[in-house]
């Protein structure tokens, strides 16, 4: 929404560059043309989002059909009501600006419908490389170790970390591409650090704050246990008395927030395989939500903190 907004603008600017006579009149005309053409954008993005099932329904023509219709009845509508409100200020003709609406409008879909295939190759590109920085042999054989140690020990506690893994690397080998319930990647998370209690023991500790988790949330499939992985091989494992695990899961102004803490001790590879492993993310997260969502990482003292923010999408009942 934000960049359909940016881009809308600058067209108006251009607009009012070619309809003023001097730079002083510059500001003014901006002002106008921004008058009549946000509470059109505005109003019609919000339709279109409330509606976005249904065209999804249609065939491609007949929903460029109806989000050009949707535009010229708005801009017809509101230009009756600019004209009425503000009678100097009135477009000198209803056709030359309906045929900017539909130019801008135009200009816009072609611009998303190229985005939109230049990303397609990133997406599955993205796919691969995410599935190859998960799986990470260390965790492969550290697990199947850790499993082996409880077999005459402590077999049934073994046959539930072998079930633990068989269930994490059928989610990791799956299709992920689709947005997934949060809290299916809460559990994910929860059987990764399982397994890994199993080799660690007490030098790994972890503490949820999910009381306020909304559990319908849909958010990127493996989200979570990339991060929880990273603070295990990052923060946990170079220290040799372990350390703490923070995860908590929340709203916030409608904004679904994830954050994760954990300790932090400076290592020149490792380090670097962190960076690699948050760029993946953040890649991710673009792909599917564009501005709409971000991730930060800081380094407060010998903590290390991850935050992410991005939209409150609600499954489908």
């Amino acid at each position: 929404m934000l960049r359909v907004m940016v881009i809308a603008n600058l067209f108006v600017l251009a607009a009012a560059v070619m309809r003023s006579r001097q730079v002083a009149d510059l500001g003014g005309q901006f002002l106008v043309g921004a008058a009549f053409a946000e509470p059109v954008l505005i109003v019609s993005l919000t339709l279109l989002c409330a509606g976005r099932r249904a065209l999804h329904s249609l065939t491609y023509p007949a929903a460029i059909a109806v989000v050009l219709a949707l535009e010229l009845a708005l801009a017809w509508a509101w230009g009756l009501v600019f004209g009425e409100m503000f009678p100097d200020q009135a477009p000198a003709s209803f056709a030359r600006a309906g045929f900017f609406v539909l130019f801008v409008t135009g200009v816009l879909l072609v611009y998303f419908d190229l985005r939109a295939r230049a990303l397609s190759p990133a997406i599955a590109e993205a796919r691969i490389q995410a599935l190859q920085a998960r799986i990470r042999p260390h965790f492969l054989f550290n697990s199947i170790n850790a499993v082996l140690s409880l077999i005459r020990s402590n077999p049934k506690r073994a046959e539930r970390a072998l079930e633990d893994l068989a269930d994490l690397f059928r989610v990791l080998m799956a299709d992920n591409r689709a947005l997934t319930p949060l809290a299916k990647e809460v559990e994910i998370a929860r059987q990764y650090l399982a397994i890994e209690e199993l080799r660690l023991g007490g030098r790994l500790q972890v503490t949820w704050r999910v009381e306020e988790m909304p559990a319908d949330a849909l958010v990127p499939a493996l989200l979570l246990q990339p991060l929880v992985e990273n603070a295990v091989y990052h923060g946990i494992e170079p220290i040799d008395t372990g350390g703490e695990i923070s995860i908590e899961v929340g709203l916030a102004k409608g904004e679904l927030l994830i954050r994760l803490t954990n300790p932090f001790r400076a290592s020149g590879d490792r380090h670097a395989g962190n960076r690699m492993a948050l760029a993946n993310i953040r890649e991710r997260l673009q792909l599917h939500f564009d501005v709409e969502a971000g991730m930060r990482s800081r380094i407060s003292g010998d903590t290390y903190e991850v935050s992410i923010r991005l939209p409150y999408i609600m499954a489908p009942r």
